[in-house]
């Protein structure tokens, strides 16, 4: 991927591996057999989509004026389509990278200045300052609600 990846992301890894946080937020990891749930697949398949709309005329987000700065995803809702990334400057460590999300459906943007295991962390509790998962509890399963399921469990 030519990046090093935030430490809090590879620790989150290292304990759960990829799958699915309170019933709607995918945790992207690299290695994983289905393209669809591996950050390395994804990540090139995200920069494709991107680039092929930027192409076609879709508004780049501010945050993105700066050429130098790369997306690298690293999770997705996959009901609404939402993609998170992390937001790639050159001279910002990957401990400060920035979560941007892009509105699965539509060409809006949401940036967040935290890191993904603080993103996470704010949308299982109900914290999350985000407009696109504040009505959580409406949407998910209580029972799902605070749950984390790995990858293998649901995709076998």
């Amino acid at each position: 991927m030519g990046t090093p990846l935030p430490a809090d992301y590879k620790r989150i890894v290292q304990a759960y591996g990829g799958g699915l946080f309170a019933g709607t937020l995918w945790l992207l990891a690299p290695g994983y057999p289905d393209a669809m749930y591996d950050l390395v697949a994804q990540t090139a398949e995200r920069e494709e989509i991107l680039d092929g709309l930027w192409e076609a005329g879709e508004e780049r987000p501010r945050e993105l004026e700066d050429r130098d700065v790369r997306l690298v995803p690293w999770g997705f809702d996959e009901g609404a389509g939402h993609f998170l990334y992390w937001l790639v400057r050159p001279d910002v460590e990957p401990e400060e990278w920035t979560v941007i999300l892009n509105e699965g459906r539509g060409p809006l943007w949401e940036a967040t200045p935290v890191s993904c295991s603080r993103f996470l962390l704010d949308v299982v509790a109900g914290t999350t300052t985000s407009f696109y998962f504040s009505d959580l509890d409406d949407m998910v399963d209580p029972e799902r609600r605070y749950r984390f399921v790995p990858n293998a469990e649901i995709l076998g």
